[in-house]
């Protein structure tokens, strides 16, 4: 796959680095052909925020052959796109292409219309401004990014790692984004308002944080009933003192969290086993397969045989969209 990154005067190396090292770390663990080019208006050098040159990026045909576009940024003042950069989203998106607007890049993705009548989300600093400029535009300040498919968008800064990786995730499923988190040792998942379809997050190694210690215990008796009565036991708290402390480590509630790992833990085995339903949701937690579905399909709009003919691994199989 082909990821074409816009570069332009200004933005930031940061910015400009998180679509390449997460989508290039897909070659170099050998799960998948996936290349970045730089791509700008006019072709040449571009100036980083930072002071720096960046010699040999492509022009805007470079964007004509990938399968994936991405506005990695955008500029504090929010100005409008020119012509050339509008052109190049509006035919890639005509053409089937895959976009990309991370960061304040919703702006421009915006500008082009491509997502009038849809939720979009974009760094909290520009929400008004962007709500003014596109009030067709249905903006989300809870979740860390929003994809339609098409068109994915996400909110602040480190939020463009979330959304990336969710783009590994839905193509290549959640062992392949499992394991280019942890080559860049980030969290492959970080809670939020939405399904992500990322791996268990890792949890604090500090063997003096009790909170910690009991992640660990919790991820390797998924299978097991785990109330908060028990979690605050293993804990050594009172409820009460428990789920104040579990909310302030993890941001959000124990059965919130013992749930969502549940889900990691049936996504792994529907992708990477022959275990049946009902096998897969006694060994996750879930008591029956009925109950597995209904929160899968409260999760993710899917169901777990349909999850796994898109993402078993065993077949080599994966999801386009």
């Amino acid at each position: 796959m082909r990821i074409a990154v816009y570069a332009f005067d200004d933005v930031t190396m940061f910015h400009l680095a998180v679509p390449q090292m997460v989508f290039d770390e897909v070659t170099r663990q050998g799960l998948a052909e996936w290349s970045t080019v730089l791509f700008s208006d006019h072709g040449g050098s571009v100036r980083t925020a930072e002071g720096y040159q960046l010699g040999e990026v492509l022009g805007p045909e470079a964007a004509d052959d990938a399968d994936v576009v991405v506005v990695p940024s955008w500029f504090d003042d929010g100005r409008a796109p020119n012509e050339t950069l509008g052109g190049v989203l509006k035919q890639a998106h005509e053409r089937g292409m895959t976009i990309l607007g991370l960061c304040l890049g919703t702006i421009p993705v915006a500008d082009a219309g491509l997502l009038t009548g849809r939720s979009a989300v974009t760094h909290w600093q520009s929400f008004d401004s962007l709500a003014v400029r596109h009030p067709d535009v249905f903006l989300d300040q809870t979740v860390l990014y929003i994809d339609h498919g098409d068109v994915l968008t996400s909110a602040g800064t480190a939020s463009g790692l979330d959304a990336c990786l969710h783009l590994v995730r839905s193509r290549l499923g959640a062992e392949a984004a499992n394991r280019v988190a942890r080559s860049l040792v980030i969290a492959p998942h970080r809670e939020g308002g939405q399904a992500q379809y990322i791996e268990h997050p890792l949890p604090p190694r500090s063997s003096d944080d009790p909170m910690a210690r009991l992640l660990e215990w919790a991820l390797g008796r998924l299978g097991e009933p785990l109330g908060i009565d028990r979690l605050a036991s293993q804990a050594h708290m009172s409820r009460r003192t428990f789920i104040r402390a579990f909310r302030a480590s993890t941001g959000t509630t124990p059965s919130g969290w013992i749930r969502t790992r549940r889900l990691d833990a049936a996504r792994r085995l529907l992708e990477t086993t022959d275990l049946s339903i009902d096998q897969v949701a006694a060994d996750c937690g879930f008591g029956s397969a009925v109950t597995l579905r209904q929160n899968f399909a409260r999760a993710f709009s899917t169901t777990p045989t349909e999850y796994r003919r898109h993402f078993d691994a065993n077949l080599g199989r994966g999801s386009t969209r």
